[in-house]
């Protein structure tokens, strides 16, 4: 019977890891900022830009962990971002003025982004061709199940318990969900281990050397890279903006039961969504499947803004979060399929630190939007405008693959 494929043990690993950087950290975010105003006393507004902040210095930070990356075993940076991920977490539990949240989620930050997509993706990347979206889709999987699983059991320990008590267990948590899963899984590489992407078998002697892909000056240079970091932009900056006043939107035009029941179905749909496209887009064109998504997206968001019945609010917001896991995944495979495995690393990381201006932006964007144009109707229209302009300049990206060098016989 034959083995299973190193590259899936590596797949469980990063979908771990997701899992718990996102339920404890990402998704965890609004949960501790409530906490924050409800037993320190801090108001909303002096609070909720630490938000921002820890999505910036997670694009920024995620240079270095790419650059790291490219030549080095990346457990151990890993390990790191865990413990800074988990030491942020203790510290918050102990803050007392508003300058040090801002200092704790510039840590917290910092962690997370050694810990999470660019080195998740970055591996799932490498172990994987042919595979890649089935493989990348199950790995991102873990972003959702984190939000599904552990947050919301996060938050009922900080309402039971305080956040000063939880706080400690919590950054505890974290490293021991992260650093035992990944030392045993994770992998830099299939070369060195003496295999190939998705178990293919080695090539004859003397075949010509498979394309690795194209240096990141070269593709930070391409109309393709500009279009699909601009059109990610967009595209997150609807979307986070959307997901973060979704509960909101429900709960003004019906009541806090139904909005909590949005916001299970936008989670829910978002899983499912992710898995069923990860096998779609393999035999598919990934561009097309994504102009898709984001017209779609549009849809969603300018329906929800117009729409009042309690069925519709339901069915609108199981189409969002069917888009919502999609976009975020397509956006790597993007990158990695025009431009290959060789500096995929710094590629990704790049993009994704100027995408991280739409995460960080979106929710204080619509915010603005719903105080000055009177409610939610414009803010999530103005959203879903920004979904199609997304679109059309992803259209126009231009070629999504590089021809592959033609050898001669003579030169094999």
């Amino acid at each position: 019977m034959s083995r299973v494929f190193r590259g899936w043990w590596v797949v469980a690993g990063v979908f771990v890891m997701l899992l718990v950087t996102a339920g404890i950290g990402f998704y965890g975010l609004a949960v501790y900022l409530r906490a924050l105003t409800t037993e320190q006393g801090f108001s909303v507004g002096a609070v909720s830009g630490a938000t921002a902040v820890f999505f910036l210095v997670s694009g920024v930070t995620g240079l270095p962990v790419a650059a790291y990356m490219a030549k080095r075993d990346p457990r151990p940076m890993i390990a790191a971002g865990a413990l800074a991920s988990g030491a942020s977490l203790v510290l918050l539990g102990q803050v007392s003025q508003v300058w040090q949240v801002y200092a704790v989620y510039a840590l917290f930050g910092a962690g997370f982004a050694a810990s999470s997509l660019v080195p998740g993706t970055t591996l799932v990347t490498r172990w994987f061709s042919r595979r890649r979206s089935v493989a990348l889709s199950v790995a991102s999987t873990g972003l959702s199940a984190g939000g599904v699983v552990l947050t919301p059991a996060v938050a009922t320990f900080i309402d039971r318990y305080g956040l000063s008590t939880v706080a400690p267990w919590l950054g505890l948590a974290l490293v021991l969900g992260v650093v035992p899963v990944t030392a045993l899984l994770l992998r830099p590489g299939p070369e060195a281990m003496g295999l190939l992407p998705d178990g293919d078998p080695a090539p004859p002697p003397g075949s010509p050397a498979a394309f690795l892909g194209t240096l990141a000056l070269e593709a930070l240079r391409t109309r393709f890279f500009a279009a699909v970091t601009v059109a990610h932009l967009l595209a997150m900056l609807a979307q986070v903006g959307g997901i973060a006043h979704l509960f909101n939107l429900v709960a003004d035009r019906t009541d806090q039961d139904l909005a909590k029941v949005a916001l299970s179905l936008l989670a829910i749909s978002s899983l499912v969504g992710r898995l069923a496209g990860g096998a779609f887009v393999s035999r598919t064109s990934m561009r097309g499947f994504a102009l898709v998504l984001m017209v779609g997206q549009a849809a969603s968001l300018i329906g929800l803004a117009v729409t009042e019945s309690r069925t519709g609010l339901l069915v609108l917001t199981v189409a969002f979060g069917l888009t919502v896991g999609n976009l975020l995944m397509l956006h790597p495979l993007l990158l990695a399929e025009r431009f290959g495995v060789r500096d995929y690393g710094r590629i990704y990381s790049r993009s994704q630190l100027v995408a991280t201006l739409g995460v960080a932006s979106g929710p204080a964007a619509i915010g603005l939007l719903h105080d000055g144009l009177g409610g939610y109707g414009a803010a999530f229209t103005l959203a879903g405008l920004a979904s199609v302009v997304a679109a059309a300049v992803l259209a126009v990206s231009g070629p999504t693959r590089v021809p592959a060098p033609v050898v001669s016989p003579a030169s094999v």
